[in-house]
């Protein structure tokens, strides 16, 4: 249907765009959420979509800057891309470089393919059946998502660069020892993919553009993505009402110490 790496290569072009915004001044506008939008975002859109079109015409597309016809027609949809130009706009007004390129694609609701790539950082990160990867600096590295922390051992726990909740925060106490990591973007899920953390409780609003791409890395390295509190496995696609997600735990697996 389509070769991975034709789809890792659309998103480090749509990377490239979006670097040459990065290292000169731009222009900030506010979208009706308040979320901030930059000409970045809306460079790699173009850049991806069009890509896609080329890539897979048959499949049909939904980002984050579509309009709010594709946002009606997916619901009918089985089969289609999902992408996030820019993940993490505040991190790259803020440039710290934790912002990622996200295309997933999303079949019967499940996130099977994922490239997230992190321009600044020249990491990439993607995941299908074959399993989950990493390149960086040239070299490509299979990744996977770490054990549970034994008894004693201190809990790695990712927490949002930019907010973290107050449900967050009580999660986080009915730990064990903790350590807990901030990051930008969907680097959090790809952090626990790679086994680098143990948890990762996002108990605030995303979308679904946000989690896709990585989701299915973490699948694809063995880890889960789950609705909280249900424990059920976080689906794409499935609300007529919103492209929001509930709250969600990524984690390698269930765990009593906090299930």
């Amino acid at each position: 249907m389509f070769n991975n790496q034709d789809i890792i290569a659309l998103a480090k072009k749509a990377g490239d765009a979006i670097m040459e915004i990065y290292q000169r001044d731009f222009a900030i506008s506010e979208k009706s959420d308040a979320s901030p939008l930059t000409e970045a975002d809306l460079a790699s859109h173009h850049c991806i979509v069009d890509g896609l079109k080329q890539l897979t015409p048959e499949i049909p597309v939904l980002s984050e800057e579509s309009g709010a016809n594709e946002h009606q027609d997916r619901l009918s949809w089985q089969t289609y891309w999902l992408i996030d130009p820019l993940d993490g706009t505040k991190e790259f007004i803020k440039k710290n470089g934790e912002f990622t390129v996200n295309i997933a694609l999303i079949d019967q609701g499940k996130a099977v393919f994922g490239v997230v790539y992190a321009p600044a950082l020249e990491v990439t990160y993607w995941g299908d059946a074959e399993g989950a990867f990493k390149a960086q600096k040239g070299q490509v590295t299979p990744i996977r998502v770490s054990a549970l922390p034994a008894d004693d051992a201190v809990w790695r726990v990712v927490g949002s660069r930019s907010h973290q909740s107050d449900e967050f925060k009580a999660f986080v106490q009915g730990l064990p020892e903790t350590e807990v990591v901030s990051m930008g973007s969907s680097l959090k899920l790809c952090l626990v993919a790679e086994g680098a953390a143990d948890i990762y409780p996002r108990l605030g609003l995303t979308s679904e553009w946000d989690t896709a791409a990585a989701h299915a890395v973490v699948t694809a390295a063995g880890g889960q993505v789950l609705q909280y509190p249900e424990l059920t496995p976080l689906l794409y696609n499935t609300r007529p009402e919103t492209l929001l997600n509930p709250f969600f735990i990524v984690c390698a697996e269930k765990s009593d110490k906090w299930a």
